[in-house]
C-alpha cells in the first residue's frame, strides 16, 4: 500500500516512523510519502490560507497549493505504478470512521490524505478531485481538533494492522471490538496474563479450565456486559436475529429485551452487575 499525506506540518507525521507502521514501513509492506504543502507555496511568506468569503471568523486553506501538490503528488504516484488512490479527507463534518471504513480503505492499495488545518480547504479542492479519484470525508469522532494530522495517524494504524504481514499473528485481529463477524457490534472484553495472581487478584478460574468452548462463551460473554456498560446503542442497532439462544440469555440479563420491529431494546429497569 501507498500512503501519501499533504501537510503543513509534516513532523506531525514522523509517529509513522515508529510501532508496527514504522515496521511495515522497513519491510516495503507501505511506501510512506509526506509532503510540505508550503512548498507549493510563491510568495515569501509561503501563504496557504485567506479569509473566507461571505465573511466569518477563521482562515480557509488556498485552491492553488492544494490543486498544485495533490497533482504533482498523483503525478509521482502514476510514474511509480501506483493505481488510482482513494482521497482521505479528515474532517468533523465526515462519515465516521468505524472498523467496517478501516477493512474497507485497507483494500486499497493507495491512499492520499489531506489533513487541512484552519476551517478546512476550499471547498472547490474537494469537488475538483472529486471529478476523477474516489473522495472518502472521514470523521474520527464528534469533536474538532486544531488539524487533520492526529486523524491522519489514527486512520492510518487502524489500516495499517490489517494489511498482511504487519501484525505478528494474522489472527490477532479476529477478535478486536468491532471486527467484522461475530464482533462487528461488540466491544472486546476484558483480557489477562501472568502471574495467575497479582496483589490479591486472580484470572477468572474458566481461563485456566482449557476448555476452549467454555473459554469461547466466557470472552463472548464478557463482551456483551462491557458493550452493554459502555456502548449500549451498539446492542440496540443489532437485528435479534443476530444473535443466538446464549447470547439472547445474557442480553436478558443485562436488561435488554427483542422486541420494537425485531431489535433489542434496553428496558428501564435494567440494573448492571
Amino acid at each position: 500500500m501507498r500512503l501519501d499525506v499533504v501537510t503543513i506540518f509534516p513532523e506531525y507525521l514522523e509517529p509513522l516512523n515508529v510501532s508496527l507502521v514504522g515496521k511495515a514501513r522497513a519491510r516495503g509492506v507501505l511506501d510512506v510519502h509526506v509532503h510540505d504543502l508550503r512548498a507549493w507555496t510563491y510568495d515569501r511568506h509561503n501563504t496557504v490560507d485567506d479569509t473566507p468569503y461571505g465573511g466569518g471568523p477563521g482562515m480557509v486553506m488556498k485552491t492553488e497549493p492544494w490543486g498544485d501538490a495533490l497533482d504533482e503528488s498523483l503525478a509521482d504516484g502514476y510514474e511509480g505504478g501506483a493505481h488510482s488512490p482513494v482521497l482521505v479527507v479528515p474532517t468533523p463534518s465526515g462519515r465516521p470512521f468505524t472498523q467496517e471504513l478501516a477493512v474497507e480503505l485497507s483494500a486499497e492499495p493507495w491512499l492520499l490524505f489531506t489533513p487541512a488545518r484552519y476551517e478546512g480547504i476550499d471547498r472547490r479542492v474537494i469537488d475538483e478531485y472529486a471529478t476523477r479519484l474516489r473522495v472518502v470525508e472521514v470523521s474520527i469522532g464528534d469533536y474538532v481538533l486544531a488539524g487533520g494530522e492526529a486523524a491522519v495517524l489514527v486512520i492510518t494504524e487502524a489500516v495499517a494492522r490489517l494489511l498482511p504481514g504487519v501484525l505478528g499473528n494474522a489472527e490477532s485481529h479476529r477478535d478486536d471490538s468491532f471486527a467484522p463477524g461475530a464482533m462487528a457490534n461488540l466491544l472486546e472484553g476484558p483480557v489477562y496474563t501472568k502471574p495467575p495472581e497479582w496483589r490479591g487478584r486472580s484470572i477468572p478460574d474458566v481461563l485456566l479450565s482449557g476448555h476452549h468452548g467454555k473459554i469461547a462463551r466466557w470472552r463472548r460473554d464478557q463482551a456483551f456486559a462491557r458493550t452493554a456498560l459502555n456502548r449500549p446503542d451498539l446492542i440496540e442497532r443489532c437485528e435479534a436475529s443476530a444473535f443466538d439462544k446464549k447470547d439472547r440469555e445474557i442480553l436478558s440479563i443485562l436488561g435488554f429485551s427483542p422486541e420494537r420491529g425485531g431489535r433489542f431494546w434496553r428496558r428501564p429497569t435494567a440494573v448492571e452487575e
